[in-house]
């Protein structure tokens, strides 16, 4: 650091050139600081963060909807789900009335109901054992006949397929710790159980349904629209990454230490698909050879954080073209089918917001110029905007399938809405101890997502399972 003394030394010049120096010193530590204030600024709301990584800072929930669209409440056409009274009870408990009137003393000789009300509540609930008796017969020539005991009953005293799929069902599919699933099972049930049981019925649940969880995956990649996304996840102490594919119908979940090429080469699924591939644009996704469609949702966060935390009108011009965009795809698949696309009125329509779209990136440009290089090695950096910009630009067909596609939607909602179960059991457990315990989980909580999705019971499903008869989803 120069002194006052030191500083009386110099030359014009080289003061001069000292001054000039420290302006850039300080030009660069505004920048950074800039930057590292919009880091804070991030949230789930403004940037592909997830939700988990707001914490205590969450922000306020501002949808992008249009006020005054829609009444508040349920929709008209939404079904209820209102308690109602059931047209055969169970039970029924009369409660009479006196014998005599209690102002004459006159006899009451007839009564009818005047009024019922129905109290909807759960059985006692508690463990039954059913002893299996295998009968012997010896015949006069000393053979020995011996019955034989059901399918399943391999042991002299085990738990039967209800226990284990309620186990299953509490540990696996709503992310209940391998603890309390125990301790639950003796509360609801007065049946004791150790966390190694827990354990053990989830690997045999995941060894019974492997084969139907594979049929799942390769419905899902011969299918005309597949949702894919990934998402961090601790296996043994080290970061792995969990993979989903989903459908309208099917969820299909892998885990594997990598997350691009080299974890798709593994799992054997992606590099199948020829249809259109919904994503977040990742660039190991857009190297698979198929259509894509990419997650406007996406651009809609990073639009947001554009026009908030650096006061870009054009991404305000943009949110609100998407968006108008996307109502009035909704707008024409409102009576549940697909619209006309080769139709002049629509094809019009689509010409027109890609003409507004063109010109709004090109205003885009003017205010985002890229940056050009400053002689380092490699490619000069860009800033989000202009990254953003030429994600836009340069995908802009991927941009605008939902609207040119039948049954591409906005949104990647669907692989996301998978990936959320899993987010919550790691939230719970902290991580998963070992490979196969990762693995066990994506199997059963793949073929319960399905089941859910086609509208069977889940429970019941794993009982059949245990059984050794999962019931099969529609793969396709």
């Amino acid at each position: 650091m120069q002194t006052p003394s030191s500083l009386s030394q110099l030359s014009h010049a080289a003061k001069d050139a000292l001054i000039l120096m420290q302006q850039e010193q300080i030009t660069a530590l505004q920048e950074a600081v800039k930057q590292l204030q919009s880091r804070l600024n991030m949230s789930s709301r403004n940037s592909s963060k997830p939700p988990s990584s707001d914490g205590l800072n969450k922000p306020a929930p501002k949808s992008l909807r249009v006020a005054g669209q829609k009444p508040t409440g349920g929709q008209k056409g939404h079904p209820g789900s209102t308690l109602c009274q059931a047209t055969q009870p169970d039970k029924i408990v009369v409660h009479g009335v006196p014998e005599q009137c209690q102002t004459c003393q006159r006899s009451l000789a007839f009564a009818y109901v005047g009024e019922t009300r129905q109290v909807f509540d759960l059985p006692s609930l508690r463990f039954e054992v059913t002893e299996h008796h295998a009968m012997q017969a010896i015949c006069s020539c000393g053979q020995v006949h011996t019955g034989e005991f059901p399918v399943g009953v391999n042991a002299g005293v085990q738990y039967g397929p209800r226990a284990q799929a309620a186990m299953v069902h509490l540990n696996q599919n709503h992310a209940v710790s391998v603890q309390r699933t125990a301790a639950l099972m003796k509360d609801f049930f007065g049946l004791p159980v150790s966390q190694a049981t827990v354990v053990k019925a989830a690997l045999a649940g995941a060894q019974t349904l492997q084969p139907t969880v594979q049929g799942i995956g390769h419905g899902a990649v011969t299918s005309a629209v597949l949702h894919a996304d990934e998402t961090g996840l601790r296996v043994a102490k080290k970061l792995h990454w969990l993979h989903v594919l989903a459908t309208d119908t099917l969820t299909w979940i892998g885990c594997h230490p990598k997350r691009g090429s080299e974890a798709f080469d593994a799992l054997a699924l992606l590099q199948q698909f020829k249809g259109v591939l919904v994503h977040d644009g990742w660039m190991p996704y857009k190297a698979l050879l198929c259509q894509h469609a990419l997650c406007n949702a996406h651009h809609l966060r990073e639009l947001t954080y554009l026009l908030e935390e650096q006061g870009q009108a054009w991404a305000g011009d943009m949110i609100e073209l998407l968006t108008h965009a996307n109502h009035i795809d909704n707008v024409n698949c409102a009576d549940g089918q697909s619209p006309n696309y080769d139709a002049p009125k629509y094809q019009a329509q689509v010409r027109d917001l890609r003409h507004l779209y063109d010109a709004i990136l090109a205003q885009a440009l003017v205010d985002n110029p890229i940056a050009l290089s400053n002689g380092k090695r490699g490619r000069p950096k860009q800033s989000k905007a202009t990254n953003l910009i030429g994600r836009l630009r340069g995908y802009s067909d991927d941009v605008w399938r939902f609207m040119t596609q039948a049954d591409v939607p906005f949104t990647n909602n669907l692989a996301e809405q998978a990936v959320r179960m899993p987010k919550v059991k790691q939230k719970v457990s902290g991580c998963f101890r070992t490979l196969q315990g990762a693995q066990t989980y994506c199997v059963i909580r793949s073929y319960a997502a399905t089941m859910h999705k086609q509208g069977a019971n889940i429970f019941d499903s794993l009982v059949a399972a245990f059984k050794g008869a999962p019931p099969q989803p529609r793969f396709g």
